[in-house]
């Protein structure tokens, strides 16, 4: 295996990551060891199998500050799927002992701004964590279709649907509306989901938002904590973005800030129904009895099937 180091001092092989990234012949497996430091780049990495292993969370940080909202070099507003900090694809990528970070503002101001967009084949995530505010993380796939014109603009806007695999373990995740979504099959392990408190009403956030694909697993977490210091009730565990969209949610520890409907539609959208919200064994002033109609209640046995199904097809082997 290739082993490339990266310092902000010189001292390493590079001094910025995406140097170090373009250096890795594509299909050759490559490590790239990333020195303590604030990294201020737009990254991509499209390589076959890389690892990016920073100093620790709290010391080695990817930043940039791209949003839907603010203005891009064509003379179009950016839209959603420009706005990342960091673009992964290719095949096995693994992130491990970093932040990464968009830093463009509330969604009022800047719009949606995407941290890490996850396209690879299969991702690993441990010790990482991910900064924003609206749609922080995207797990790739895209949809079919889009909504609304140039809803899709960005790297894989014309590109076919591929299945993605994604394993995040030991992350925090931080955000507030849909801060956590996409097509792809995902399997959330004893992370931290902060939702930040935007203060825009009385509902103040969305943690998941899945497009799920009809024959799809969806996002699963397990053994999680959801915290906040948003208000009593205000924040939804998700919302279907698409009508198969899946989350289910495992032994996990539920902040008062979780709605007591748990789940609900997408902006009033009529085919909910067909969508997929599970819980089972949560705790926390969160997890009372809901008083929605979207959530499944799964047994002990059912739960834990989901997550032996999640974890064959979403853990590194």
């Amino acid at each position: 295996m290739l082993t490339i180091t990266v310092a902000r001092d010189g001292s390493g092989d590079f001094a910025t990551i995406g140097e170090a990234v373009l250096a890795v012949p594509y299909d050759l497996p490559a490590e790239i060891l990333i020195g303590p430091g604030t990294y201020r780049e737009k990254l991509v990495c499209e390589k076959q199998t890389i690892t990016l292993k920073g100093a620790g969370m709290g010391k080695t940080r990817l930043v940039w500050g791209d949003g839907g909202k603010l203005p891009h070099g064509d003379g179009r507003p950016t839209h959603t799927f420009r706005s990342w900090t960091a673009f992964f694809s290719g095949g096995l990528v693994t992130v491990e002992d970093m932040t990464i970070e968009n830093d463009a503002g509330p969604g009022s101001q800047a719009g949606p701004a995407i941290a890490a967009y996850v396209d690879s084949q299969r991702a690993i995530f441990r010790r990482v964590r991910l900064l924003g505010s609206q749609n922080t993380l995207f797990c790739a796939p895209l949809p079919d279709k889009e909504r609304e014109k140039d809803g899709f603009l960005g790297p894989r806007v014309f590109a076919p649907r591929r299945p993605s695999a994604q394993y995040y373990q030991g992350c925090e995740i931080v955000g507030d509306i849909d801060f956590i979504f996409g097509g792809a099959d995902t399997l959330f392990e004893q992370c931290i989901l902060r939702s930040v408190d935007n203060d825009t009403g009385a509902c103040r956030g969305y943690v998941t938002a899945p497009s799920t694909a009809p024959d799809g697993l969806g996002f699963v977490f397990w053994d999680c904590d959801f915290v906040s210091d948003c208000p009593a009730g205000s924040v939804y565990l998700g919302r279907p973005w698409r009508p198969s969209g899946k989350t289910a949610v495992l032994e996990c520890r539920l902040g008062k800030h979780i709605a007591p409907a748990g789940f609900c539609a997408w902006n009033g959208r009529s085919d909910w129904d067909k969508s997929t919200f599970a819980e089972e064994g949560n705790t926390g002033p969160g997890a009372n009895e809901r008083m929605g109609g979207l959530v499944i209640s799964l047994s002990a046995a059912e739960a834990g099937r989901l997550l032996n199904r999640a974890r064959r097809r979403c853990r590194p082997e």
